[in-house]
């Protein structure tokens, strides 16, 4: 009976074994839901939108499969983690919705209220009907999302700046205008925990930034926060999870603020002087309790205010800092804050409080010293590798009341000494040891774009030291920039090109704050050309849809009465003629959310600004003179026969009305999605008479050429569709045979080369762009390289006197993936057309290797050559369709997986043209072999 009993045991257990191995090889086949986000962040907390968008990525486990497709999604929301783990979705509960879309699905549940997390998650169904399991539980809380849910909490100061004594808008380039150095404040609240926490949310503004701390430890790895803004329309609050650091019994909340952008004096360097008011803050702790109950401490004059160990404080000139003032343990609980006064309570800037969702700029990279010199006694010079944006760290060993003074710049002089000549002079930072130890210290509420630090008044560790000055232990270079995740790499056999993707890639990182600034020293300012013109490039390295929208909000909130958009936002200063009104810059607002919608499939910000965007472009109609707009800068930085600045080479007419014809044919197409008939066809009227207007005055029918025929002039109007079509083959003729009687050198400046790189790509003239590129011996970034650049610099000629550290010229970059490995994306495009890979095989070129992550999943391009045979293989992600072109000498030379194309699953259609074997390919993993033409 015992052996019966163990034969059948062993009999069943088999079968339930078996059956399990069936089911994790079915799995294997089936796609599955990762990666959930909500308005594109994952767990994001502030949440604002009524219906924000919800998303996820596609995968499988079997990597072999092709064709893998959604069909159909189901999304549970709940208000409690438990019930949606019982599949309940109390708030919304999507039923089976046949749908392939993965990205940008509206929420379409119960209203939220304020400061509320809910729970999420989905399956999905495959083409053969077969469901996935659930996804991982996702989550977002709510914001404050009324001015009435921040009625507990109130705006509080250490001291008031009148109303009389704010200068708002800034003004640049002035003298003091007898404002006294303000206080620095810290800011602390005692409080009780007695019951057991569910969960903890501080919402918190602090202007101009601040830093905040719980029992001690910093909350988040936030730096500068919050995001700048025009700070009488609107104020961005951060949201945090803070459970995890508080405790029961005793807690207290620190914060600090800085200046920022919110008050500038006329001391040391600075860019202009403005003054919103002195620092303050608004905060509010939200815990909710296990049994459900909440409690909520909110920011009013029971909270105690000092003065911090911070004495100085710009973002242009830099930070000091006295260890001598500085009170141990302020942070924590316990602290005795008896001579600390109550703060006052104030009425605020004025602007609306609003979540910040843009990724917060954080410390993303570190940098050791590789080389330390001493070009004069006790001056010692750090060598930290990379020009960047950063903050120094400085571990230090002295006497109570010694002083160090570190000064960065990106470049030396003739004496091996650090020169500020071109970045903002005098930038400082100073810290006064408090003694007894080993002491470390940054700033935090400040930053420069350098490569090196001069150290005044101490010793590097190890050297000798007669005048017992203060040692320097350990001295590092923080790089800060935006925390958006990186989302691409690229890298080929050409090493200059690798070189350069590095070279333009630390002027993007440089320059990626809360804005998108034109160099991280002097300027520290939203320039908008960069916004649309440098865009592309950024999006195929990180992931930036919510910076593109922040900025996008920060022009509608910069637009001016008569609709001008000004060449900066938020325009903190005024600015004169084409600094402040040039039509190449102010665009941005038109175009970046078309270029938005185009790249993650989002409409909001097109619906949200379509009619400031009306204004903007009537603004341009107004300006114009019988539909040419004639004002601004142009191609600037251009190469012409002066000193680079305003175009040379071309005329602003031209690039002025280019854009604004640009600008007219986007809200064209706009009108059209968005159903206002009316409007489609008077822009398409509008752009008509500007097309015709724009030839008669700078199109020469004899010569087939634009104004002078400047790289810029020819390229800009075949970019926008200005050429006629009888005349285009002609005008793209005369721009590549101009290109090469000059020698393949590039002219074309910040505004035109862009377009240039897009009309040779487009037109299969990669081999020119090739040859433009690859040197070092004229202006271009070679010629950068070679004169020791590690930073995209500000001009072609890599000049000293002006920048090292820009981005607005870095265009090559989307040539890299677009080009040559061919990767193109369009959203707005049906999904048989959103992903193409067509690369551009040119110049000595042997290997590519190019990954980018798209809302819908990555997409991998490589490829190489072997005397005549081309190798390329290419991901496409699960649910997607791509239109790849292979070179290859007849249709039948390309095999996949040694297989005919005939015969490849995965294969949904095939066309031969132009030398291109041209193929509609469903998701999955593909290897290409071809012969190429000879």
């Amino acid at each position: 009976m015992k052996k019966l009993f163990l034969f059948w045991f062993m009999v069943i257990t088999l079968l339930f074994e078996g059956c399990g191995r069936v089911e994790q090889t079915e799995a294997k086949k089936r796609l599955f839901p990762v990666q959930l986000t909500c308005n594109f962040r994952r767990n994001p907390l502030g949440i604002e939108s009524e219906k924000p968008y919800l998303g996820w990525r596609l995968t499988i486990k079997d990597t072999t499969k092709r064709d893998m497709r959604q069909t159909a999604y189901r999304i549970l929301v709940s208000s409690d983690k438990a019930a949606l783990q019982k599949e309940i979705g109390d708030l919304w509960d999507s039923g089976k919705t046949p749908s392939s879309k993965q990205f940008n699905i509206e929420y379409g549940g119960k209203k939220i209220k304020s400061a509320r997390r809910v729970y999420w998650k989905v399956r999905v169904w495959d083409d053969r009907e077969r469901p996935s399991a659930w996804s991982d539980i996702a989550y977002w809380e709510t914001g404050l999302l009324t001015e009435k849910a921040w009625d507990d909490s109130r705006w509080i100061a250490y001291e008031r700046l009148e109303k009389e004594k704010q200068i708002v808008p800034g003004i640049p380039h002035t003298k003091d205008k007898g404002l006294p150095r303000d206080v620095i404040p810290q800011f602390r609240k005692e409080f009780k925990i007695e019951r057991k926490i569910k969960y903890a949310t501080l919402f918190i503004a602090g202007l101009g930034q601040y830093e905040a701390y719980l029992n001690g430890v910093k909350i988040g790895r936030s730096f500068l926060d919050p995001g700048w803004t025009n700070y009488r329309k609107s104020v961005l609050y951060s949201a945090y999870d803070v459970g995890g650091l508080l405790k029961k019994g005793d807690n207290a909340l620190g914060v600090i603020l800085g200046n920022g952008m919110f008050f500038i004096l006329q001391e040391r360097y600075t860019k202009f002087v403005i003054a919103y008011g002195y620092p303050q803050m608004r905060a509010k702790l939200i815990i909710t309790y296990a049994d459900g109950s909440r409690e909520t401490i909110g920011t009013d004059r029971t909270f105690k205010t000092s003065a911090s160990a911070i004495t100085f404080s710009s973002i242009y000139g830099g930070e000091d800092y006295d260890g001598t003032l500085e009170q141990t343990g302020w942070k924590k609980a316990g602290f005795d804050d008896s001579a600390w006064k109550n703060a006052i309570e104030i009425d605020g800037p004025g602007g609306k409080l609003k979540a910040q969702f843009a990724p917060p700029l954080k410390v993303m990279a570190t940098f050791m010293p590789v080389q330390i010199s001493a070009p004069r006694k006790n001056i010692w010079v750090y060598d930290m590798r990379q020009n960047a944006s950063a903050i120094p760290k400085i571990t230090v060993k002295g006497k109570r009341g010694d002083e160090v003074t570190i000064i960065p710049g990106e470049l030396l002089d003739e004496n091996g000494m650090v020169t500020q000549r071109a970045t903002g002079s005098p930038y400082l930072l100073k810290y006064r040891l408090k003694g007894g130890g080993i002491e470390d210290w940054q700033p935090l509420f400040t930053y420069y774009g350098y490569r090196y630090l001069q150290v005044e008044g101490a010793i590097p560790a190890g050297r000798d030291n007669p005048g017992n000055l203060p040692v320097i232990v350990n001295l590092q270079s923080l790089h800060t920039r935006n925390s958006a995740g990186r989302v691409g790499n690229f890298s080929c056999s050409n090493e200059l090109f690798n070189r350069i993707y590095h070279l333009i890639d630390w002027g993007m990182r440089s320059n990626m704050a809360s804005v998108l600034t034109d160099c991280p020293h002097r300027e520290k300012l939203g320039w908008l050309e960069q916004a649309h013109l440098m865009s592309a490039s950024i999006r195929y390295n990180y992931n930036v849809p919510n910076l593109l929208k922040k900025i996008v909000n920060d022009m509608r909130e910069a637009q001016l009465e008569d609709g001008l958009i000004p060449d900066i936002a938020p325009e903190y200063p005024i600015f004169s003629g084409g600094f402040r009104d040039s039509p190449e810059w102010g665009s941005a607002f038109v175009i970046l959310p078309w270029y938005i919608y185009q790249w993650y499939g989002d409409r909001q910000p097109l619906r949200e600004n379509y009619n400031a965007m009306k204004r903007y472009v009537a603004y341009l109609k107004n300006k114009s003179d019988e539909n040419i707009v004639s004002h601004g800068l142009g191609d600037w930085f251009d190469i012409g026969p002066k000193d680079p600045g305003p175009a040379q080479l071309t005329p602003k007419a031209l690039t002025a009305t280019a854009i604004y014809y640009y600008d007219v044919k986007i809200l064209e197409k706009t009108a059209a999605f968005l159903g206002f008939n009316d409007d489609e066809k008077m822009f398409a009227t509008q752009a008509h008479k500007i097309k015709k207007a724009f030839n008669a005055k700078f199109f020469n029918p004899q010569t087939k050429q634009y104004a002078q025929g400047s790289q810029t002039a020819n390229a800009m109007p075949l970019f926008m569709g200005l050429v006629n079509e009888r005349d285009r083959e002609a005008v793209i003729d005369n721009l590549v045979k101009s290109i090469k009687s000059g020698d393949y050198k590039l002219t074309a400046g910040d505004i035109g080369y862009r377009y240039l790189l897009r009309v040779l790509e487009a037109e299969g003239y990669s081999d020119v762009i090739f040859k433009m590129n690859n040197r070092s011996d004229v202006p271009g970034y070679g010629y950068q390289l070679f004169h020791g650049a590690t930073a995209l610099t500000e001009s072609w000629q890599a000049y000293r006197n002006v920048s090292n550290n820009h981005m607005m010229l870095g265009h090559l970059m989307e040539w890299f993936y677009s080009g040559l490995a061919g990767i193109r994306v369009d959203f707005s495009l049906p999904i048989a057309k959103q992903i193409i890979i067509k690369p551009q095989i040119c110049g000595d070129i042997n290997w590519v290797k190019a990954k980018f992550n798209t809302p819908a999943g990555a997409i991998e391009s490589r490829w190489r050559r072997q005397g005549n045979l081309l190798f390329m293989d290419i991901a496409v992600p699960p649910n997607a369709r791509v239109v790849v072109y292979i070179p290859a000498d007849n249709k039948n030379s390309v095999k996949e997986g040694g297989k005919s194309i005939a015969q490849t699953d995965g294969i949904l259609k095939a066309d031969y043209n132009n030398n291109c074997l041209i193929l509609s390919v469903a998701s999955g993993y593909y290897h290409f072999q071809s012969i190429l033409v000879k």
